[in-house]
């Protein structure tokens, strides 16, 4: 394994797109992970190509260090949850507070499956877009959880993986701003126009944000983040 090698769990969203590049700032070697587990709002998995190759192409910085994609079927999970993350149920908030999209232990399979690549691969390092932030932060998604996950695959595959969390601790608005910082108002561009984070799948609908329906979960985050993103450059004299 070598300390100049990456891998990044890529879903194609805004979080896993700057959690990327972040990735290609710090190491010589990067590669990309993503996973089909029957999710509703699976066209993520189609514009996981287009960044990339948008990275390839218009980040010279980056675009001779960005490597080989891989893409596993989870389908297994779907059989196993009967949640509005992967069925067409209505969005809502159930026991303990969790919403309806929660997928019990879905970001540790997630985990493993990369653990599990990288080992192959060659990488030590495992970079992820998870949250603690976020109001709804899932319990697999916290930094106690990447913690523990870090020492049992280091334990169960005698390695020396270490999982990067960039996002942990910061809001939307510091992650919007951290893609600014990372790669310019070009990569900023590219998260508002290819990346996909609604629950609803919807690529149609347009806002200052990106795509999707506006309404759900994820779409309020990363339209209010945007909103307080743009209002702190403003107040900068910076422009988009």
């Amino acid at each position: 394994m070598t300390d100049a090698s990456a891998l990044v769990l890529f879903s194609g969203g805004q979080d896993s797109t700057t959690c990327l590049a972040w990735a290609l700032d710090r190491f010589q070697n990067v590669e990309t992970i993503g996973f089909d587990y029957g999710q509703q709002h699976r066209v993520e998995l189609s514009v996981r190509g287009t960044i990339l190759d948008a990275i390839r192409r218009d980040f010279p910085n980056w675009s001779y260090k960005l490597g080989d994609d891989h893409v596993f079927d989870l389908a297994v999970l779907r059989q196993v949850n009967e949640i509005s993350g992967t069925s067409d149920l209505a969005i809502s908030v159930q026991e303990r507070g969790l919403q309806s999209t929660f997928v019990p232990g879905r970001n540790l399979v997630f985990q493993m499956f990369a653990a599990l690549v990288a080992y192959r691969r060659g990488a030590n390092h495992l970079v992820t877009g998870v949250c603690q932030a976020d109001h709804a932060a899932y319990p697999d998604t916290r930094d106690d959880t990447m913690k523990a996950m870090q020492i049992a695959l280091n334990l169960g595959m005698e390695s020396r993986f270490i999982v990067h969390t960039p996002l942990m601790w910061i809001d939307k608005a510091e992650t919007w701003l951290l893609a600014q910082t990372l790669g310019g108002s070009d990569l900023v561009a590219l998260i508002i126009e290819e990346t996909h984070t609604c629950f609803q799948g919807d690529r149609q609908t347009r806002h200052s944000w990106g795509r999707g329906c506006g309404i759900c979960p994820a779409c309020d985050l990363r339209a209010q983040g945007y909103q307080k993103f743009k209002a702190s450059l403003i107040d900068e004299g910076t422009r988009i």
